[in-house]
């Protein structure tokens, strides 16, 4: 048994896919990011969950990521490869006719070169560069790879056009987002123009479904909405304002449970934990929780940090290990070895929801999530 697990509710996925359903017209695919396991979540967990709720188009970062999501899919699905491809995994790319982005032309020849080979169909999806400067083709390439496509038309199949917002979750981009908005544009009636019509032209993420409906073309890839999060909380403010709610309408997906290893009885006066951050000035009573920052609970939240046990919720103190922290639970009498810990996740009458972390540790939800420790057991819920 592992020192903890991580729950993922079936009902609050169903909530947020049931949202962002609402946000976007029924023609529109939804791809759901399972990139970096998942956000956190598992692949091996999350893709049968979503498949019964009809969401059979995924899209990974990696060739590595792409095995994982094929091995655990049932039929009628679709694998996006958005990143990486190691060279190892080519042929199981063409084999099973695997989408992925084409970004450059040494990636296309080298995938080309073995289809032709073959005599296998390449699935591809054009990104095109409009402003993230990260990877996509730019303006002055337009026509090479115009060129490359034609001349191999029976090996290549056009499946997207696609380009990636560089920040849709803050006003501070709208210009650079707009400007990027433009360039799509341009792309997209170039191409066109040039007799390259893609079955699913996309460029909307979580963000971008949110800030910008009109631009949701026939696909979004829609990943943090999915786990019950928001892309920022500026978005998360513009959104219940706009719909005048007083509650949340995403439900986190995700929730994250010790127990209690020890309890140990600490004089006045005396340090608690490496070093001298803390010190009791107090006679003070103490649980160990075996979680720590090697599992993906941030050295951050040292001194910090809040859990909760029995329906109340108790402080972290002292420095957080590779696999343990501290709690303070003096101002309780019934609490005792192998009682319960919420780390992340609701009682009956309290929260720790994972803003918490992100608001103490600096860090992006995108970060807290998939930092968590992939070994550790993943069990669904309703």
């Amino acid at each position: 048994m592992h020192s903890s697990v991580i729950q993922i509710s079936k009902s609050a996925l169903k909530n947020n896919i049931d949202l962002i359903k609402s946000l976007i017209d029924k023609s529109v695919t939804i791809s759901s990011v399972v990139k970096g396991n998942a956000y956190g979540h598992s692949i091996t967990e999350m893709v049968p969950l979503l498949q019964e709720l009809n969401v059979n188009h995924f899209s990974v970062y990696s060739s590595f990521e792409a095995k994982q999501v094929f091995k655990v899919a049932k039929k009628d699905f679709t694998v996006l490869i958005m990143g990486d491809i190691n060279s190892n995994d080519e042929d199981w790319i063409i084999d099973n006719a695997i989408e992925f982005f084409v970004f450059n032309l040494a990636r296309l020849k080298q995938m080309l070169s073995k289809a032709t080979e073959k005599k296998q169909v390449l699935n591809i999806h054009i990104e095109i560069e409009t402003g993230m400067n990260r990877t996509g083709f730019n303006q002055k390439d337009w026509v090479q790879i115009i060129q490359l496509v034609h001349a191999n038309k029976d090996f290549i199949k056009v499946k997207g056009l696609c380009t990636h917002f560089a920040g849709a979750e803050s006003l501070n981009n709208y210009v650079r987002v707009k400007h990027q908005q433009k360039v799509f544009n341009k792309a997209i009636k170039y191409f066109k123009s040039q007799e390259i019509i893609p079955q699913q032209i996309h460029c909307s993420c979580s963000a971008a479904v949110l800030a910008f409906p009109t631009k949701n073309y026939d696909m979004v890839r829609v990943g943090i909405l999915q786990y019950g999060l928001w892309p920022s909380r500026e978005a998360f403010i513009k959104y219940i304002s706009k719909h005048n709610m007083n509650t949340n309408p995403l439900k986190p997906v995700l929730s994250w449970k010790s127990y209690i290893m020890d309890i140990k009885y600490v004089s006045k006066g005396e340090f608690i934990g490496y070093g001298s951050s803390y010190l009791a000035e107090n006679e003070t009573i103490v649980a160990s929780i075996p979680i720590g920052y090697g599992y993906g609970y941030s050295r951050s939240l040292s001194n910090l940090g809040r859990v909760i046990i029995n329906n109340n919720r108790y402080s972290v103190i002292g420095t957080i290990n590779m696999n343990m922290f501290l709690v303070d639970i003096t101002s309780s009498d019934s609490i005792t070895i192998k009682d319960e810990v919420i780390l992340i996740g609701s009682s009956t009458d309290l929260d720790i929801p994972l803003s918490s972390f992100c608001n103490q540790t600096d860090q992006l939800n995108y970060e807290v999530l998939s930092r968590i420790d992939k070994d550790i057991p993943r069990t669904i819920i309703k």
